[in-house]
């Protein structure tokens, strides 16, 4: 959202200012006329109309004028006056960058166990995560990359490259479901392997809501041919 300027357009004054202001000039053209009256009062008792008609040209006159300035003010009390308040700025929150993947980041034959983390993170980003951050190592208690899904879901992966003849057994699942969840604060939780699972592994994955990512899912991921693992499962609506 960019700059936001607002004009509320003309103010006028209110009935009781303007009033006022007829008020006083009603006040000043009545004091000049009485002034006047007067004048002509006086000078008819005196006899002497000709040497009073200049004055009384130049009162008259001046009746006129404070006519007249009563009716500026009366004018400039009610004329609009423009007022425009201040502007504001609002700033849009900064959309984070997806960052461009190439093919040879997504080899994972190419690469060792450790390179095979950053293979994963490297899908993870392409398909829209951010941030993707590798965790593997000593003491990673069972999550190798952590990343964030387009919909703000949190997504802990465990990745195992193993040979094909090498499947993931059920201990590996129990030991990741042990903390994915209740230490790392998955929403999403994913094992990829380069081989296969056990099918005690399958079936305590599947109880315990643990995504399984094979070697043959895993192609089929990285080649676009099946969505993300974490669009396995539905967003919870909570």
């Amino acid at each position: 959202m960019g700059s936001v300027g607002e004009d509320r357009g003309p103010v006028r004054r209110g009935p009781a200012a303007i009033g006022r202001d007829l008020v006083l000039a009603i006040g000043l053209a009545g004091a000049c006329v009485g002034g006047l009256a007067l004048f002509f009062k006086t000078a008819e008792a005196a006899g002497d109309r000709g040497s009073g008609a200049p004055t009384a040209l130049l009162v008259a006159l001046a009746a006129l004028g404070a006519l007249a300035v009563g009716l500026a003010l009366l004018r400039r009390g009610a004329a609009p006056v423009r007022r425009r308040e201040a502007r504001r700025t609002v700033t849009a929150a900064p959309v984070p960058d997806v960052p461009d993947v190439g093919t040879e980041a997504l080899d994972h034959t190419a690469v060792d166990p450790d390179g095979f983390e950053h293979t994963v993170a490297a899908l993870c980003a392409r398909d829209g995560c951010t941030p993707v951050e590798v965790v593997g190592g000593a003491g990673d208690l069972g999550a190798d990359v952590i990343a964030t899904s387009v919909d703000g879901r949190r997504v802990v992966l465990q990745c195992k490259q193993y040979a094909e003849d090498h499947r993931v057994g059920s201990q590996d699942l129990q030991r990741f479901g042990g903390t994915c969840f209740t230490v790392h604060g998955a929403d999403v939780a994913v094992v990829v392997t380069t081989s296969s699972f056990t099918a005690p592994a399958a079936e305590y994955a599947a109880t315990c809501g643990i995504v399984c990512v094979d070697g043959e899912a895993l192609a089929a991921w990285t080649d676009r041919l099946a969505p993300p693992p974490w669009e396995a499962l539905p967003v919870d609506p909570a």
